[in-house]
């Protein structure tokens, strides 16, 4: 049985769970359904519509949430009379120290959102722009949160913000542009630059300056074709983050150059670990005018397949994309709009459900900096958000590993990783750096001591060609 470690997209359950608690597959796991006393006298037919709501199918596809955690419970306002908690507990081969049990429910008025809406029959079209309900949560949210301020006409909500991204790299792009796009990056940023026609420049950055973008690099990379200027902090791969300081030296250099725009993808500002903290880059000094700013729901509130996204900017260039997505897809689903209203209601940040998260993330990434950090031959930056490791395993390329072959680069080194110690990672090729090979914790702690010590053991036969 194989562990994953790269896996980005979190869990898949009824309302609003956290990614946190992990995603995996498990052979030998067993799922059970008890509901409270207050539901023995439901009909089974009712028994059978809660159960279709349990991961959006049945119970049996719960099995894929967590091979090594005790419990995780939901609890779901069914209505004002009466209510029902849904426990699944999922179990598998596990070390002997058992770790704290959390209570990890939320809101029930989140949790019942989704179906809320289902029942009141709230399944129409809306405006291909969103709902006015949730644009006008939006704007108070950014106006909260972010220090920038959008009206709702200035708002296009989509079917996630990958979908943001794309069109307005579509809406603001000409053939012969150039998009400057920091490496490491999203798998994603320059191939939709190239569907825009557009060339991407890429910009390297280095691990020992936490993979930031040297100021000085983007000035002397800047021409008359450049167009838009991709950011993400915190970073996907990295975990990096932007400090204010190191943003506004960027922002000093954008302004002096009429046609460059940025696009701010912020989609995980609320995974970010203190001391560190997360700016806006439309809330500096001149840069409201020329910053699309993208963010959405599927990581800070774990809503991966509710697909949903928004982009916030200058109404010319939204309305823009508001063209482009009406002659595609037109608007995100009606059902999982309703649940981003609810979601944008936790609270401040998200929250105390975020804030929880957010310390099991903490939590995770200490580990795994520590014990990293003490194997020969690796080089690894301490990440400020998100939930990734991009550490550098290149001493260990061009070893001759016994049963395997030679290790050429990340593709052959996460392909020894997974033949030798089961452990599946993502080459960091697909990132811009190949030296690099990313690992997710969005897996519970026990899973990720259990895959450390697999990935330590498969090195113990190879030795660094060259010192680090």
């Amino acid at each position: 049985m194989a562990v994953s470690l790269n896996n980005s997209t979190g869990i898949s359950r009824v309302g609003f769970d956290s990614q946190f608690l992990g995603s995996h597959s498990a052979s030998k796991a067993s799922v059970s359904v008890s509901f409270h006393s207050s539901l023995t006298n439901l009909s089974l037919n009712s028994l059978k519509k809660i159960q279709k709501f349990v991961s959006g199918s049945s119970v049996e596809s719960l099995m894929h949430l967590q091979i090594l955690l005790d419990t995780a419970s939901i609890s779901v306002e069914t209505s004002k009379k009466q209510s029902y908690r849904i426990a699944a507990m999922s179990k598998a081969e596990r070390s002997s120290c058992d770790q704290v049990k959390l209570d990890i429910s939320l809101s029930p008025r989140v949790n019942s959102a989704g179906i809320n809406a289902i029942r009141e029959g709230y399944t129409r079209y809306t405006p291909n722009a969103g709902t006015l309900e949730l644009r006008t949560a939006i704007c108070h949210k950014l106006k909260e949160e972010n220090g920038i301020s959008y009206s709702h006409d200035q708002i296009v909500v989509s079917n996630g913000a990958k979908q943001s991204i794309l069109q307005a790299v579509l809406a603001v792009c000409s053939p012969g542009d150039e998009v400057i796009i920091p490496a490491p990056y999203w798998v994603s940023y320059p191939e939709m630059a190239r569907l825009a026609d557009a060339t991407p420049i890429i910009l390297p950055t280095l691990i020992c300056d936490n993979f930031l973008l040297d100021p000085e690099v983007l000035e002397s990379k800047i021409t008359e074709k450049s167009r838009l200027l991709i950011l993400c902090s915190p970073s996907n791969p990295t975990g990096s983050v932007y400090p204010k300081k190191l943003l506004e030296k960027i922002a000093e250099i954008v302004a002096k150059h009429p046609r460059l725009l940025v696009l701010s993808d912020e989609i995980y500002e609320h995974i970010i670990y203190a001391p560190a903290t997360h700016t806006s880059f439309a809330s500096l000094p001149g840069m409201w005018e020329r910053t699309l700013t993208v963010n959405g729901f599927s990581k800070a509130f774990a809503m991966t397949g509710w697909r949903l996204g928004y982009i916030a900017g200058p109404k010319h260039f939204v309305a823009a994309c508001n063209k482009i997505q009406s002659q595609s897809t037109s608007g995100a689903s009606s059902i999982a709009q309703k649940a981003g209203v609810a979601a944008l209601g936790l609270g401040y940040a998200g929250g105390e459900a975020i804030s929880t998260m957010v310390k099991a993330f903490r939590e995770r990434r200490d580990f795994l900096v520590k014990s990293f950090g003490e194997l020969e031959g690796v080089k690894i930056s301490e990440p400020q958000g998100a939930f990734y490791l991009f550490i550098d395993f290149s001493s260990y390329y061009g070893i001759e590993a016994e049963g395997f072959g030679k290790i050429e680069n990340s593709e052959s080194l996460c392909r020894y990783f997974l033949d030798k110690a089961q452990v599946a990672l993502v080459p960091g090729d697909a990132f811009g750096d190949d030296s690099c090979i990313r690992i997710s914790y969005a897996a519970s702690l026990t899973t990720l001591q259990a895959a450390f010590e697999r990935i330590k053991k498969a090195l113990i036969s190879l030795r660094p060609a060259v010192p680090v």
